[in-house]
């Protein structure tokens, strides 16, 4: 098939996909769940305890009756965005196809915790367009990069010192800082539990858990 054909096709689906409006509402089912839709955006280097936090904060706010769901950077490779790799693209297209999909479950009323690198800036206001205005929470997980190599999990840093990896961030590939986290986690210093208690009393105060 010709790239010409190829984009009138394109063109054609664009014209002919319409948004179906439900007769349920996002806001019939978050009162539901009794509770505000948010989605909690995790990022900072690997190895900085993103899905770490996240997943005890998930924890406490499931054992406080909260519907939860955890989109974690690993797991989602595993299925939506297996077919990606890790160039500057493919990782743009991984983050605005998890950009959607926490659209979708904040549409379905739930406290969405995404923990993802996401290194750039653009990428991550990218998402927060696709949200109402306070729905979107940033959460920097901020170790340093001596830290997070030191800590080395997944033994991602020793492999990519070794050149066994390209495009690793914060060796070879940049991580943009968030300049105003709506929730700055210095975990250098904290440990877990403390941080969590850190992410409840934001979402307290923001009234989006009682």
């Amino acid at each position: 098939m010709s790239n010409s054909v190829l984009a009138s096709a394109e063109i054609n689906k664009d014209e002919n996909v319409i948004w179906h409006q439900h007769q349920v509402t996002k806001s019939e089912r978050a009162t539901l769940k009794n509770q505000q839709p948010v989605v909690l955006w995790f990022t900072g280097l690997s190895g900085a305890g993103k899905s770490t936090v996240a997943g005890a904060l998930e924890t406490e706010l499931t054992q406080r009756g909260y519907h939860t769901y955890l989109l974690d950077g690993d797991n989602v490779r595993h299925g939506l965005c297996r077919d990606l790799g890790f160039s500057k693209q493919d990782r743009r297209e991984n983050i605005r196809r998890v950009g959607e999909l926490t659209k979708l479950m904040a549409d379905a009323g739930l406290i969405v915790l995404s923990a993802f690198i996401s290194p750039h800036r653009e990428e991550r206001s990218l998402v927060r367009e696709l949200l109402p205005q306070g729905e979107f929470l940033e959460v920097f997980v901020n170790a340093s990069l001596a830290v997070c190599e030191a800590r080395d999990p997944k033994g991602l840093y020793k492999k990519a010192r070794a050149g066994e990896i390209n495009n690793f961030t914060g060796i070879d590939s940049e991580y943009e800082q968030p300049v105003e986290p709506e929730i700055h986690l210095n975990a250098d210093v904290y440990e877990v539990s403390e941080l969590v208690k850190q992410c409840i009393q934001v979402l307290t105060e923001r009234s989006i858990i009682r």
